[in-house]
């Protein structure tokens, strides 16, 4: 594809700082690709002079790979291509003395960061993870703002855990220096200072990088704009590529309103707009245009496409989120056999994580392989796999890994000591660890006190599968549950309560879920049920190694990516628009996160939201998002319930016709 002229001027413009104005699919990266191209090929500048910065490692990569199948190894050795991380980490080996850093010096994730703030509030607010993992992000946040531990203990704070990061920031930063560490944070502030201290190393490294390109410049901090202000000088040569209309992070400290500071501070700005779409239909990008013209915008654009008007956009109304994940799995199968298309082109998104438990229930019934994105799957779950783990010890006394999943869960008082000699006798009988158990009552491996637990379990488990003939597996596993007290196990396990009420709400999900399906299939037994998701697993896994998935995420996690067929789910107030954000007066970002989701759709959108939804174990009324009412009817469709119930049925015979073929 060549470029048209507004990428043709994008690339060619190279004396004076430049916004490039990109529209989603506008081709950005073929752009910033292009400029380098040109810069080291028609300019003959020096690789070593340009500088390239990312936000991901994925777009890094993808620009390396561009650019290198083009310049050859040894112009890329020089050429400086890499995320702002990458950036700033070798920025502060050059210069780690200057820091008061050791080479080697260690990073830290967020994993081992919040380990040093739960050391120094082991007195603060109970040691609550919750808490902890809030001052750790109150930490990060300060320092992404250049906020430093001074000045927040000058400061009044609101909160408490405002006032503990407060308290303990300064600690923070001399435990990871007294470590030779450095946080994530720090890979950009720690360069940012250095500069602004240090006149001669400023002027180093301002003279040997003239020519600063970033991408997705709508998503940098403070932080990361004052490290490329400094970089880039006068902006002479300064490209910033970017879209206002899809700055969706300003919870990880991002701000939108970088792209309209940098007409103040660099004076002479160019501003070039791509606003052809390379990606969506005519009637996608209405939509998408209308909606994001109730915002207010530092840059007005227009995305247009040549790819034709497309079919309307769908709007479909559901009952509740079962109804909602049965239309839309049924509508996907009964496209998928009409368009003879793959799974891999339809995606499922979706405003919080949550929503995704009903539509992978419903998948897996339907037998449509899936993947989960940015999130653990429902059936991989810690309480999940325990509760499914249970079924298949008592179908199967064998089965030593679920046996090793459980035997502690909850604690037995069966310790690691009493584990391995149990090991051992299994492996000189040649038998199963709850087989093994019966044989040690006969032996002398175990002392008496450490067979009296497994005993215990032993027995029971024997007793569970004397039931199974008499009873319903979903009785059955409501028994199991409540013998063992898990869901009391879960909530004393939980890092919080609402991680214990969430873990219990799964696994009443999967308990109604097995209900659900006997229903459907009243003549299976629970070893019915516990094949048939052994199956429905294999099917998973052997489809995601092909690649054709039906892909789920959330709108977050979608943002760089397209499909040629989208859903997006749970069109409600209070969930798209978020509560949380309308209580922070977020409704700009909420929308164009609504418009970012439109824009990953190539060939045809579907829209839904449901009259009810679970909450709290409650069915709660819905209102339709307020985002439905900004759209032009002129090109939705709408479909309620009643007119989606036919597709149900067609879509379990497309699928079995498909199976057959």
């Amino acid at each position: 594809m060549s470029l048209n002229k507004q990428q043709q001027k994008a690339v060619r413009h190279d004396d004076g700082p430049v916004l490039i104005l990109a529209g989603a699919g506008s081709g950005k990266t073929r752009v910033v690709s292009h400029k380098v191209l040109h810069l080291l090929g028609k300019r003959a500048v020096d690789p070593r002079q340009v500088v390239a910065v990312t936000f991901t490692n994925k777009a890094a990569r993808e620009m390396n790979e561009r650019l290198g199948a083009t310049l050859g190894q040894e112009a890329m050795r020089h050429l400086t291509v890499s995320t702002f991380h990458r950036f700033g980490l070798n920025f502060l080996r050059r210069h780690a003395e200057i820091v008061g850093l050791r080479n080697p010096f260690s990073i830290i994730d967020g994993a081992d960061s919040a380990l040093i703030v739960a050391e120094l509030m082991r007195q603060d607010l109970g040691g609550d993870r919750g808490v902890i993992e809030r001052v750790r992000q109150k930490i990060s946040w300060w320092k992404n703002d250049l906020v430093d531990a001074v000045e927040t203990a000058r400061r009044k704070h609101d909160d408490a855990v405002a006032e503990s990061a407060a308290r303990i920031y300064g600690d923070y930063n001399r435990q990871l220096r007294a470590c030779n560490a450095v946080d994530l944070d720090d890979l950009v502030l720690l360069p940012v200072k250095t500069l602004l201290k240090q006149s001669d190393l400023y002027s180093e490294w301002h003279q040997q990088r003239r020519y600063i390109l970033v991408d997705e410049y709508q998503d940098t901090n403070n932080a990361q704009y004052e490290l490329v202000r400094l970089l880039a000088g006068d902006g002479r040569g300064l490209t910033v590529v970017g879209d206002d209309d899809q700055s969706i992070y300003s919870w990880r400290g991002a701000r939108p309103e970088n792209l309209a500071r940098l007409e103040s501070d660099f004076a002479g700005l160019e501003v070039i707009k791509l606003e052809q779409n390379y990606r969506s239909t005519g009637r996608i990008l209405h939509v998408a245009n209308a909606l994001i013209t109730n915002n207010p915008r530092s840059f007005e654009k227009k995305l247009w496409s040549e790819v034709g008007y497309g079919p309307p956009v769908r709007v479909m109304i559901a009952g509740d989120e079962e109804r909602e994940a049965e239309q839309i799995a049924s509508n996907i199968l009964h496209h998928k056999f009409q368009k003879r298309s793959r799974f891999s082109d339809y995606a499922i998104l979706y405003r919080g994580n949550h929503q995704s438990r009903a539509f992978e229930q419903k998948l897996r019934e339907m037998r449509i392989p899936y993947e989960v994105s940015g999130e653990l799957s429902f059936f991989d779950k810690r309480e999940i796999k325990d509760v499914l783990a249970y079924l298949r010890l008592v179908v199967n006394h064998d089965d030593d890994t679920a046996f090793m999943r459980i035997v502690n869960a909850p604690r037995r008082g069966i310790g690691p000591v009493a584990l391995e000699r149990l090991g051992n006798v299994a492996a000189s009988e040649g038998r199963g660890l709850l087989h093994a158990i019966a044989a040690e009552r006969s032996s002398t491996e175990l002392t008496p006190r450490q067979l009296a637990p497994l005993s215990l379990f032993a027995d029971w488990i024997a007793e569970i599968g004397t039931r199974i003939p008499a009873e319903r597996p979903a009785d059955l596993i409501d028994e199991i549950l409540t013998e063992i007290d898990y869901r009391s196990w879960l909530q004393e396990t939980a890092g919080s309560p609402e991680q214990g009420e969430q873990r219990q709400s799964n696994v009443k999900d999967l308990t109604d879920w097995i209900k659900r399906m006997q229903r459907n299939e009243p003549a299976a037994d629970l070893a019915d049920i516990v094949s048939h998701m052994a199956l429905i697993g294999k099917l998973d896994r052997e489809q995601e190694e092909n690649g054709d998935v039906v892909s789920m995420m959330t709108l977050h996690a979608a943002k760089g990516l397209e499909f040629p067929y989208v859903y997006i789910a749970g069109l409600e107030e209070e969930l798209l628009p978020h509560q949380n954000s309308l209580d922070d007066d977020g409704e700009h970002e909420e929308r164009r996160l609504f418009y970012v989701g439109i824009t990953r759709a190539m060939q045809e959108l579907t829209l839904s939201w449901c009259r009810t939804r679970k909450r709290q174990g409650q069915q709660v009324e819905r209102t339709p998002s307020r985002f439905l009412d900004e759209l032009p009817q002129d090109a939705l469709e709408w479909h309620d319930a009643g007119r989606i119930n036919d597709s149900v049925g067609q879509a379990h015979i497309d699928n079995i016709r498909a199976l057959l073929n």
